[in-house]
């Protein structure tokens, strides 16, 4: 099975090898047929702490590595 890749930005970089990155998604209202935003963090293994906070990023799905790290940091 393919492992899921997402796009978002770095919001915090604050613990060591990790960074929270919050993913928007866009979806129609079943009802109101309207344009509604939903945003959901994910936190990512940075192993360099390369990325800093604003950064655009890929990160993809892996085996866990922590209590709440399901996701590794691919480019930006």
């Amino acid at each position: 099975m393919p492992k899921r890749i997402l796009q978002g930005t770095v919001v915090s970089n604050a613990n060591d090898k990790t960074v929270t990155v919050k993913v928007e998604r866009r979806f129609t209202h079943p009802l109101l047929k309207k344009t509604v935003r939903r945003s959901k963090k994910y936190r990512a293994h940075d192993e360099a702490n390369k990325y800093q906070v604003g950064d655009t990023v890929l990160i993809e799905e892996c085996a866990p590595i922590s209590k709440s790290k399901r996701w590794t940091v691919v480019e930006q």
